[in-house]
């Protein structure tokens, strides 16, 4: 699309008047559809204006905090709380993970103009999106903690009558993000339970979140009782640099946290499956067939194998169709 008007993140903040940081988290969010263009993060004029009139016509206007406390850094997060994400002309891929952004990178190059758009939201909140028609694929690390299995217990749930495939991506480490040398000797799960221990938290909707919260369950730990528990963060960086910065023990998310923010430790606790989810019916649609090529190219697992994040043993396999 040649034609069409695109913003930078700083051009974004400029006409919303708010800081650049603010659109990126906006992003992270899924408030704010964005596409790639080499590196660069760039939104449409068209979600632009889709955004703003929803700020305009949401109830009470556009809230300057979530309800939940959230991360030092993110306070100036606004939120359309009532409204729903709104699809756009262009391809969106749900999900967090940093691979992600190379599959809309790739598949951008292929895709005859077509934006490919990524929507920063977790698993749970990104599967919500495919049923109502306002995702294209969504990713999915959802930890069932009653079978000890990964996604198809919740797709039977959230995707209730719509048949999908489930493509398998990687399978990567979720661990306790601790200051360095792991002074309060945080190790296992229960260990949040003890007295004195300061946590810090993902957003509810969150694969992380999921996860924790079926641990606690198991553990028989008063959630309410953990001190930092209702304290949010939108990403495993942000949660990362809160440890970092002395503002909690601990916090829970992927390795790559751990090699990208100084002064914290990685505790590894558990290997999950990350998967893609696509509605069977739409898996004869070229931007779909693209989207399975480019998973399965040679170009994409150099791409992942040089991150050195994940297992890569069954990358494009499909493990289930439901």
């Amino acid at each position: 699309m040649p034609d069409e008007i695109v913003y930078s993140a700083q051009e974004v903040a400029d006409i919303l008047k708010i800081k650049k940081n603010t659109v990126y988290n906006m992003i992270k969010r899924g408030e704010l559809s964005a596409y790639l263009i080499g590196n660069k993060m760039r939104v449409s004029d068209a979600e632009l204006k889709n955004y703003m009139n929803r700020s305009r016509t949401s109830q009470g206007g556009v809230s300057a905090m979530p309800s939940a406390a959230v991360c030092d850094d993110e306070f100036s997060i606004p939120a359309v709380l009532d409204e729903p994400v709104q699809r756009t002309s262009g391809f969106i891929i749900c999900g967090q993970d940093a691979a992600l952004d190379t599959l809309a990178n790739q598949m951008q190059n292929f895709s005859g103009g077509m934006p490919i758009l990524r929507s920063y939201i977790g698993s749970y909140n990104g599967l919500t999106m495919l049923y109502k028609g306002q995702a294209s694929i969504a990713s999915s690390h959802l930890w069932d903690a009653d079978t000890n299995t990964y996604n198809v217990p919740f797709l039977r749930h959230l995707l209730p009558g719509v048949p999908v495939v489930v493509i398998h991506l990687f399978k990567r480490t979720q661990g306790f993000y601790v200051a360095s040398r792991n002074p309060k000797r945080i190790q296992t799960w229960e260990d949040l339970g003890k007295k004195g221990i300061v946590m810090v938290n993902r957003e509810k909707g969150s694969g992380t979140r999921v996860l924790l919260d079926g641990k606690l369950r198991l553990a028989k730990i008063d959630a309410a009782a953990i001190e930092g528990y209702n304290r949010e963060c939108f990403s495993h960086l942000s949660v990362a640099g809160v440890v970092a910065r002395g503002g909690a023990d601990v916090g829970i998310g992927t390795q790559v946290g751990a090699k990208m923010i100084q002064g914290i430790d990685f505790v590894p606790l558990q290997q999950e499956s990350y998967d893609l989810v696509i509605k069977k019916e739409d898996l004869n649609q070229p931007m779909y067939r693209l989207a399975v090529e480019v998973i399965k190219s040679k170009e994409f697992r150099n791409a992942l194998e040089d991150m050195k994040l994940y297992d890569l043993s069954d990358l494009g396999k499909i493990i289930a169709e439901i």
